[in-house]
Order: structure tokens, then sequence, then C-alpha cells
């Protein structure tokens, strides 16, 4: 590994799906690298695509400046391009190769002596594939979902919390209007905590979330004791991987050549037609989808994000790589990049969210 005088320049890129706090975080990282280190920082755009192609943009201090409260990348990102897997056309046939090799003869082209990379569990296993062949990394962990191991909290989560709760609340004000059940469908995938503390928050009266399989009947039976004692409304807030007892999670598509194939989305309608079959009730039904993933960050991912950035430029002059930066508590330390493969960050369906919502009488369909 690169000692710390032999480290002149750094890249960065941000991978995996977008979500606020993606330009604090590089801009944390381009300014302590510049005045903090003296380092020159290159940026590869579209995530690993960046690498694989030799699509690069130099980041100066100005390029750092004025992004701390814009949502998305400035470098644009990509689930798509897997470096160990990039998809590949011969003979009209599409095939799948690994073209590691390729990225890293990019990085040392550009004189790139370290890298940080920014992004969930695919983009971070990648990351670590790397390291595994000489590439000194430092991860940085982003996700809406929060369900990555290893960090308390992942910068994106706290946005799109506010986001979804705003939606709830507003959608509390048309379902008393109309006297209709409203289901909400938020993101979220095997993790259901979005669902969980923006329900609580927002006052849904059912959560289902992917750690609690549900029993359709159970909801129904909530939202008709409701209307029996005059509560003509209920909301019912549902993760986009929640899936009923004995039952599958709904699968909208799956993207052959994506880090993360799978892509979720429908079980808010099944949900809705259901209820709406079982008690005759009107239910519509919302779909927040990717606008949980846009926005201006919060005061607390802002501040998260920079902290997290800043902490991987000093772990990449202290020759630590293979580490991923993360939030433990209050403070800001590192766990090993192998450490992350493999497990999730999930609600503990006994823990103290869900105990919580349960003592206030929030359903959870079991």
């Amino acid at each position: 590994m690169k000692a710390k005088d032999a480290i002149k320049r750094i890249g960065i890129l941000t991978g995996g799906g977008d979500c606020p706090g993606l330009n604090a975080v590089i801009r944390a990282v381009v300014k302590t690298a510049i005045f903090k280190y003296g380092l020159e920082v290159m940026g590869f755009l579209e995530g690993y695509l960046g690498m694989i192609k030799n699509m690069t943009r130099k980041l100066e201090a100005l390029d750092a400046s004025g992004i701390l409260h814009q949502g998305g990348t400035i470098l644009g990102t990509s689930n798509r391009d897997n470096p160990f897997r990039f998809p590949t056309i011969v003979r009209g046939k599409k095939i799948f190769r690994d073209v590691s090799d390729q990225a890293i003869r990019n990085l040392k082209r550009n004189k790139v002596d370290a890298l940080i990379a920014v992004g969930g569990d695919g983009s971070l296993t990648i990351a670590h594939q790397f390291f595994q062949k000489g590439v000194p990394v430092v991860g940085i962990p982003k996700t809406i979902d929060n369900d990555l191991w290893g960090t308390d909290v992942t910068f994106g989560f706290d946005t799109a919390l506010q986001t979804a709760m705003e939606a709830i609340d507003k959608i509390q004000t048309t379902a008393a209007s109309h006297h209709r059940v409203m289901v909400v469908e938020v993101m979220g995938r095997y993790a259901g905590w979005i669902a969980l503390e923006a329900g609580l928050a927002g006052g849904g009266d059912v959560i289902l979330i992917p750690e609690i399989p549900y029993d359709i009947e159970k909801v129904c039976e909530v939202v008709r004791e409701r209307h029996r004692y005059g509560r003509r409304s209920s909301i019912v807030v549902v993760a986009e991987g929640a899936a009923p007892k004995k039952g599958e999670i709904v699968v909208h598509k799956l993207v052959e050549d994506s880090t993360d194939p799978v892509r979720l989305g429908g079980i808010g309608y099944r949900v809705g037609n259901e209820i709406e079959k079982k008690t005759g009730l009107e239910t519509r039904v919302t779909v927040l989808g990717h606008i949980q993933r846009g926005g201006s960050p919060t005061v607390f991912d802002r501040v998260l994000a920079t902290r997290l950035g800043s902490k991987a430029v000093d772990l990449v002059m202290q020759g630590r790589f293979g580490k991923m930066v993360c939030l433990r508590g209050l403070k800001i330390e590192d766990i090993d990049l192998k450490k992350v493969q493999g497990d999730q960050r999930k609600v503990l369906p006994n823990g103290d969210l869900v105990m919580t919502a349960r003592s206030i009488g929030v359903s959870f369909g079991v």
C-alpha cells in the first residue's frame, strides 16, 4: 500500500442509486484533500463506468463550492456497470466480462494513488473486490434505505424520511376529507426503516415492513374497527419489500446487468385492492417512488456526509485502506470493507421502535 508521502492524487466516484447528500460528501472529500493535505482530486463520472471507460473530471475547490445543498451528484452515478461483470455485446449476444484490469489501468493512467468509493452494498462490494486486487480503496456508505451493515445511519436516509413523512402528512388531510383508506408505498427494499420511521412520524395506522410478514385479514380488521368507532379514514404505510405470510414480495421487473437486478414495486396496489375488496371502503394508493431520492439534504445528512467525506480522506492519508467510514453512536469510525459484505441492517421485529409503535396502537398486520 502507498505511504502517505506517495499520495498526490486521489480519485472519487459515486455508485449505485442517487440520494441526497452525495454532493455534500464530494464537497467534503475535495475540500479536505485540497485544503488539509494539498492533494489533487480526480472524479470518475457515472460511477464505475467512469473507471471502465476513462471518463473523468478534475475537481478543484471551486467545483466543490455551492453544491452542499444540491441533491443528486455532480459526478453522475450508475447501478448497472460492475467492472467485474460488465455487459458486452458479442456477435449480437450479450455476455458478461471482467474488465476490472481495464478499470485499474485507467486509475494508473490518471495517476490516481487511492480511490474513495461512495455507494451502497453493491458499490462497496465492488470496492472491496478492487481492494483485493491491490487498489488502495476507502469506502463511504450511502443509501436512503439505511440497510447497510456496519454503520448506525447512512446519509440520505434522514432526507428520504422527511420527504416520506411530509407526503403522509398531506395524504392525511385528503384521507380525512373523503373518508378513504389511503395506502402509501415507500422505498426500502428488504429493510423497513423508511416505512417504520416515516409511518411512525406521520401517524400511520398500519405499517407493513419486510421484517414482519403481514396477514391482510388483520390489516382489514384494523381498518374496519377504526371505521366502527368513527375514524372513517385510515393510513396504511407499506414498504416496497413487504410481503404477506406465506407470500412473496412483489417484483416489478428484473434488470439483468444491474448490481442489484431485482426492482420491487406494486405491493401498495396489491394491499390497496385487497383492503377495498374485503372491507368495501374506498381505498386509494400513492407510490412515492424516486421522489424519496431527490431534493436538498437535511441538516443531519449534510453534516453526516461532510464528516464521513473528511474522515475518508484522513484514512487515505493514514494508509488505512480496505476500510469503510461509519457512524457509531456519535463518533465517526471505520470498519473493514470485508465485514460489510453479505449482511444487511434490518429492523428488529421486537426492537425499540417497533415496540413503541405497537404501544400507541400501530398495527403491523399480525
